[in-house]
């Protein structure tokens, strides 16, 4: 081989090596190293909940580590920022919820393009919602709550997982259905509204199952409603909103994993095929029912589609309800 050549190769062998580091090449031989996988909340709600299930999931099916880090605040805009802003290179991923669809309706300008600025990968969980108040409330079904709320305007307050969380504009749009009038309290996080419903410091709460049904089931949160077409078998006793008198209140939630744009597609494949295969474990599958939940798993661009389907939904639920962005 002359000098010529071999220089040729060098350049070929130096350049492929960029391109790897890059994320745009060597995806075969992801995960190569630890995988942060952000969840843009406190520990403790669905989101935190859901993107533990999967890492740990990840983690035992590749031997590689994938970890968790909350990021929480600015409703979720600054850990999804600090994924948008991530190297493509499959280090990084978001574990993003319904509020994610919330926030072009909330804020009317975001530090990330929402249309492109992160590459949808698939649902880990999907999961109905249910109203919950704390355990020695006055309130037994939905009725007596909605009654007491239309005779005390604005005199109950209730919880949610920050200003524009899905939690909150759940609640905003059941407020409107119910024509009541409420004091909104927000936290940092689902996990954190709830702890504060437990310790009275709200009275009232929509959240998903996940995050509501082991304080149910430990005496500490009573269940007024859920959404759905049917019952859901962790909770028997709980009407559905449509039982309850509210019909049109239909409200459901999805979370989901996606990555920076840029984002190799061997390695979003690579990605949603680990999770697939995680999210069909019976133990998952049976892990997730407890909880009044089941399994995600749609593929990429079907996710994509109904990310784009839900942000028409919530600006139009948002500007009905009378929010506009700020």
């Amino acid at each position: 081989m002359n000098s010529k050549t071999l220089t040729q190769c060098l350049r070929y062998v130096l350049a492929s090596a960029a391109l790897c580091m890059a994320g745009q090449a060597c995806a075969q031989d992801w995960p190569s190293r630890p995988v942060r996988i952000i969840v843009p909340y406190a520990a403790g709600g669905t989101t935190d909940y859901a993107g533990r299930l999967i890492a740990q999931k990840l983690t035992q099916e590749t031997g590689q580590s994938f970890f968790v880090e909350n990021k929480a605040g600015g409703s979720g805009t600054i850990g999804t920022a600090e994924v948008a802003r991530a190297a493509p290179d499959g280090a990084t991923f978001l574990t993003n919820d319904t509020s994610y669809a919330m926030l072009p309706a909330l804020y009317s300008k975001l530090p990330w393009n929402h249309d492109t600025g992160l590459v949808p990968i698939t649902t880990l969980v999907e999961t109905p919602v249910v109203l919950v108040v704390p355990e020695k409330s006055p309130f037994k079904t939905m009725q007596d709550l909605v009654k007491y709320a239309k005779q005390h305007p604005g005199k109950l307050n209730f919880g949610s997982g920050g200003a524009g969380s899905s939690t909150h504009l759940q609640t905003v749009v059941f407020n409107k259905d119910a024509d009541i009038a409420a004091t909104h309290i927000p936290y940092k996080g689902a996990g954190d509204a709830m702890r504060g419903l437990v310790s009275n410091q709200v009275d009232f709460l929509i959240t998903a199952t996940p995050t509501a049904v082991p304080q149910i089931q430990g005496g500490r949160a009573r269940a007024l409603a859920v959404t759905g077409g049917q019952r859901v078998s962790v909770l028997p006793d709980v009407p559905t909103f449509n039982e309850a008198g509210l019909p049109a209140y239909k409200v459901m939630n999805w979370f989901g994993m996606a990555a920076p744009k840029g984002t190799s597609p061997k390695i979003i494949d690579a990605m949603y095929g680990l999770i697939k295969k995680g999210l069909s474990d019976p133990a998952i599958v049976q892990t997730l029912a407890k909880q009044g939940a089941h399994a995600g798993g749609m593929a990429p661009a079907e996710f994509a589609a109904m990310i784009r389907k839900e942000t028409k939904v919530w600006t139009e639920a948002a500007r009905e309800a009378g929010i506009h962005p700020q």
